[in-house]
């Protein structure tokens, strides 16, 4: 494939490049001294030089020779001593909305990180405002060093018939994508049934991508690792984020699948087969590295790709090995590691210099050898973005929002009753289907604090009073009070969650009125607030300015009596109706492994 993220493709420069390896002109940049991190042959190699023209590597100064006859007197010449030399870091799976910062100020953070490329799925815009949001999505990228590559959405919606969306994608749109600049792949097929069953639109979008000569990505959570994940590959599926444990891990790498291991900011997925995988000692060829979804505080606090080095160090990988998930595998997997994912010739100088393989803080960051960051400060400096009003106002509720629509009317005598209920695993995308005793009073179904079974209630929030909510409950959350969020995947409707009716109304007045977001309220009074003004999922604040407000809210909730990790990225995905077992949409309870609709009355 063409590669349009490289400051010059090769066959414009390659003669230069020659010609600075040579000797014959001096280089833009020469590097010197450094420990170069070798992803080509899994070795360090010591006192390395490192000569730049053009946006790319043009000599490589090893076993003894230096670049000593690139530099001229415009070089730029910078000691590495003591430094490592690795590649720019690449995230082969992220949703950039999770960050709830838009593109650009996104870029500002990561790259201090030693982030220098990402494959952003940008289905939370998709279905809020489908592939002109998209567009607009990348605009803003564009005006960032970031390589901001684009893996159009598949799942618009995430499975057909059970919810509600601002908008759809189909097999012809993704067809123009794969003719896009920015694009190269196809994001997460998420309709894994889809698949398998022959549905013709999921179908058809990964037959256009295989046409276009590009890769589909996956999303399997199917416990059949026999014939459905067979069938899953062999229909052109050739990767997949969604593992859970070492034996889902083993069965895709043996099929052939690049297993994407994640650890981002609630699904901490590392931990559960990381060190079963080291212990095997299997082949990692086929192993990427992602974050899928980071909340801003992660980023700010704890870093970006060098945070998943860091623990997958910690657990045991040898560091080498760990950044060549995700800088050369990552490239070869996505087609593009003729340009990127190691320091070569001829490759884009994209070079971080870090301080060891241990921490893995980044004191120089390169992309297509310009100096974008040092120290963990962004060199480049972007103006707030003027999202055009479409994708800043997208809270249409009508009259729905009124004290009757959180009442659950049951026709039951006053006492309890069995309901059915999702039950949470903290630090995971699962969700179980229980069944639960709540109280009747007044014909109403009632929340049930003391056992912690909270009301749920999610509102379209797409179609005005033409729109449709749903009810149900929840376990595992343990709070007083009540919550709500736009950020609900994938359909990013208004998600209501609490212990009582007032509550919750006013958490979701508040975000109808700031524009979406997410909120706590107890008692009668907001605790905390992130508003989330474009699509209801991104705010137009400074990272650091939405980390303090994000980790304001993550107090308000422990002091709501909530103790898992990342609650508010726990919740958000208790619509998304593609992940096992049980999950609640605007049209009702879904069950994700029949995929069918639920009752909520369990009698």
């Amino acid at each position: 494939m063409i590669n349009h993220f490289c400051k010059e493709p090769l066959w414009e420069c390659h003669n230069a490049l020659a010609e600075v390896a040579l000797g014959k002109r001096p280089a833009d940049t020469v590097i010197r001294h450094a420990r170069l991190v070798s992803v080509t042959t899994h070795e360090i190699l010591d006192d390395t030089d490192i000569a730049i023209s053009h946006g790319r590597v043009a000599y490589l100064g090893i076993g003894g020779h230096t670049a000593e006859h690139c530099v001229g007197p415009d070089t730029r010449v910078v000691d590495a001593t003591g430094l490592y030399a690795v590649p720019g870091l690449m995230d082969s799976h992220i949703h950039i909305e999770s960050s709830m910062v838009g593109p650009s100020e996104y870029a500002r953070a990561v790259v201090p990180h030693g982030t220098t490329g990402i494959y952003a799925d940008p289905h939370e815009v998709a279905n809020v405002r489908g592939l002109e949001g998209v567009r607009v999505m990348w605009e803003d990228a564009a005006r960032t060093p970031l390589k901001t590559m684009l893996t159009t959405p598949s799942c618009v919606p995430a499975v057909l018939g059970v919810e509600d969306t601002g908008s759809s994608i189909d097999a012809s749109q993704v067809a123009q994508t794969m003719t896009w600049d920015q694009t190269v792949a196809l994001g997460e097929m998420m309709n894994f049934p889809g698949i398998l069953s022959g549905e013709e639109n999921a179908t058809g979008e990964v037959a256009e991508t295989l046409k276009a000569d590009k890769v589909v990505t996956g999303h399997y959570v199917s416990p059949d690792d026999d014939r459905g994940l067979n069938a899953y590959i062999s229909a052109g599926v050739s990767s997949c984020h969604e593992s859970g444990t070492f034996d889902d891990v083993i069965a895709k790498l043996r099929m052939g699948m690049y297993a994407q291991l994640r650890q981002g900011s609630a699904w901490l997925n590392l931990p559960g087969y990381l060190p079963q995988l080291v212990e095997s000692g299997i082949d990692t060829r086929l192993c990427l590295l992602c974050t899928d979804d980071s909340h801003p505080h992660t980023i700010v606090d704890d870093g970006h790709m060098d945070r998943v080095l860091r623990t997958a160090v910690s657990l045991g990988l040898d560091p080498v090995t760990a950044i060549q998930m995700c800088t050369i595998n990552c490239a070869t997997y996505f087609g593009v590691g003729q340009d990127m994912g190691s320091i070569t010739p001829g490759k884009c100088a994209d070079v971080v210099l870090m301080d060891d393989l241990k921490d893995f803080r980044a004191r120089y960051v390169w992309i297509d050898g310009d100096l974008v960051a040092r120290d963990g400060r962004a060199l480049f400096e972007v103006e707030p973005f003027p999202w055009p009003d479409f994708m800043t106002h997208t809270m249409e509720l009508g009259d729905t929002l009124t004290p009757q629509a959180f009442e659950f009317p049951v026709d039951r005598q006053d006492g309890r009753c069995k309901v059915r209920a999702m039950g949470i695993t903290p630090g995971d995308t699962i969700t179980h289907d229980i069944i639960v005793d709540v109280p009747v009073r007044d014909g109403k179904l009632q929340a049930d604090g003391e056992n912690d079974v909270l009301k749920v209630c999610v509102f379209d929030r797409h179609h005005g009073s033409a729109g449709t909510h749903s009810r149900g409950f929840a376990k595992g959350f343990g709070i007083h009070g009540a919550l709500a969020q736009t950020v609900s995947h994938d359909a990013h409707n208004l998600l209501v969650m609490g212990d009582n009716d007032a509550d919750m109304l006013l958490a979701a007045k508040t975000l109808e009125e700031c524009g979406g977001g997410e909120v706590a309220v107890q008692d009668g009074r907001v605790l905390a607030l992130v508003e989330l003004p474009v699509c209801g999922l991104m705010s137009t604040e400074r990272v650091e300015v939405v980390s303090r407000k994000v980790s304001a809210i993550e107090a308000a909730w422990r002091q709501m009596g909530c103790t898992l990790p990342s609650p508010f990225m726990t919740m958000g995905v208790m619509s998304l109706a593609c992940v096992p077992e049980l999950r609640l949409t605007n049209r009702g309870y879904v069950n994700c492994v029949s995929f069918k609709m639920e009752s909520l009355l369990a009698e």
